[in-house]
C-alpha cells in the first residue's frame, strides 16, 4: 500500500512538472507557439523579451539535467508498445498488479502523444496520473469484462466490450485535455484515445504473438473512418453497450 501511494506520489509530480515544463516552452523567446495566457496579456514593455530570454535560458539548462536523469520513456513509441489486456490487467497476486499498473498507465501516456503528435498537435496536456485511477476503474467497474476478455478463449465480442469499457472509463477521467476551461467537448479526446484502445484490442486478440509496428497506424485509421459512429456511441445512456459492436466489426476486419 505504502508503495502504490509512493508510486502514486511520484507520478503526479511528474504531471505537475510537464505543465511546468510546457508553460516555460510557450514563453521561449524563439517559440512559434502562441505564449501562456498570463504573458500574452502583458503589456509591451522593454523586459517582456527578457521573460523570453529567461524562459529559454530554463528550457535549456533542464533538457541538459534531464539528460542526466535515468527514465523509463520508450525509445520508440509505435504498434510495438501496445500490450494486451492480459498484461495490463493480470491476475494474481499485488505486484502483479502494480506492474500491469505501471505498464498501462506509461503506455498509455506515450501512445496518447504519439496519436496527438501525428495529427500535429504539439505538447499535448496528457496527465499520466489520470490512467492510473482509469487502471482502478476499469477493476472496480468492469471486473466481470476484464476477465472473459483475458481468458484464453476470450472471443471477439468479450475483447471489444473490455475494449469499449475502457474508452469509457477514459473519457470519463479526461486524461487528454484541450486547455479550454469549462470545455466538455471529447472530440480531442475520442481522436487520441480511441485508436489506442483499439490498438490494445487487436494487441489482446494476437497476445503471444510477435507485435506488429503498424498496430497502431493501423488503429489510427481505423478509428478516423469510424469516429462519427464513436462519437454517437459515446453520447447515448448506455455508451459501452453501444460502443461493443462498433469495436467488435473493428477487431474483426483487422485480425
Amino acid at each position: 500500500m505504502l508503495r502504490q501511494i509512493s508510486e502514486d506520489m511520484r507520478v503526479n509530480l511528474k504531471d505537475r512538472l510537464r505543465e511546468l515544463r510546457d508553460v516555460i516552452r510557450q514563453s521561449r523567446h524563439d517559440s512559434a507557439g502562441e505564449p501562456p495566457r498570463e504573458i500574452a496579456n502583458l503589456p509591451p514593455f522593454p523586459g517582456r523579451s527578457l521573460i523570453g530570454h529567461a524562459a529559454s535560458a530554463v528550457d535549456e539548462a533542464l533538457t541538459i539535467a534531464e539528460s542526466f536523469v535515468p527514465h523509463s520513456r520508450p525509445l520508440k513509441v509505435d504498434g510495438t508498445t501496445v500490450k494486451s489486456l492480459s498484461i495490463y490487467f493480470p491476475e494474481g497476486d499485488e505486484d502483479r498488479q502494480i506492474d500491469g499498473e505501471r505498464q498501462f498507465r506509461r503506455d498509455m501516456y506515450y501512445l496518447a502523444r504519439a496519436v496527438l503528435a501525428g495529427y500535429g498537435i504539439d505538447n499535448p496536456r496528457v496527465h499520466e496520473a489520470s490512467f492510473s485511477a482509469i487502471h482502478a476503474a476499469m477493476r472496480r467497474h468492469h471486473a466481470d469484462l476484464l476477465a472473459a476478455a483475458t481468458a484464453e478463449t476470450a472471443s471477439n465480442d468479450q475483447v471489444a466490450a473490455a475494449c469499449s469499457a475502457l474508452l469509457v472509463e477514459c473519457l470519463s477521467h479526461r486524461p487528454v485535455q484541450s486547455g479550454e476551461t469549462g470545455s466538455i467537448d471529447h472530440s480531442l479526446e475520442i481522436k487520441s484515445l480511441a485508436p489506442v484502445v483499439l490498438a490494445c484490442g487487436l494487441a489482446s486478440k494476437a497476445d503471444g504473438g510477435a507485435p506488429e509496428p503498424d498496430i497502431l497506424e493501423i488503429a489510427v485509421l481505423a478509428a478516423e473512418v469510424r469516429e462519427d459512429r464513436i462519437r454517437l456511441a459515446c453520447a447515448q445512456a448506455n455508451p459501452v453497450q453501444e460502443l461493443t459492436p462498433v469495436f467488435a466489426t473493428l477487431l474483426a476486419h483487422l485480425t
